[in-house]
């Protein structure tokens, strides 16, 4: 098995709801995205997959979340979902499955601070 990984960064701001605390209220971060694809061939090139393509895909992702209020986006709004670091990896997730051939993602940590992260990994 094979895993290659990479990651990005985003700036926006969240609140949650039916929550006690100061995560309450509206607040920013910088937040981070490391995700990590596996899979057991390598290309005609010697790659897993490309790291410029993977990072181009989670890019694009990032750049959906940057610099808004993440509760206003559609996807947090539609599904009544507090934006959580929790919440980020499944949405990450949901957006990058299947881009990568036979490959598989193996797990999307998300980072609220450099203390807090949050890990989905998909069954």
């Amino acid at each position: 098995m094979y895993s290659i990984r990479v990651e990005t960064r985003f700036s926006s701001s969240h609140h949650l709801t039916d929550y006690e605390g100061n995560c309450a209220r509206l607040h920013g971060h910088n937040w981070r995205v490391v995700v990590e694809v596996g899979g057991k061939e390598l290309n005609e090139t010697g790659m897993l997959v490309d790291f410029t393509r993977l990072k181009t895909e989670l890019d694009t992702v990032a750049a959906e979340l940057d610099h808004i209020v993440l509760n206003d986006h559609p996807h947090f709004q539609s599904a009544e979902l507090n934006p959580t670091a929790e919440n980020l990896a499944v949405f990450f997730h949901s957006h990058l499955r299947g881009k990568f051939g036979n490959n598989r993602i193996l797990r999307i940590e998300v980072y609220e601070t450099d203390d807090y992260v949050a890990t989905f990994i998909p069954d």
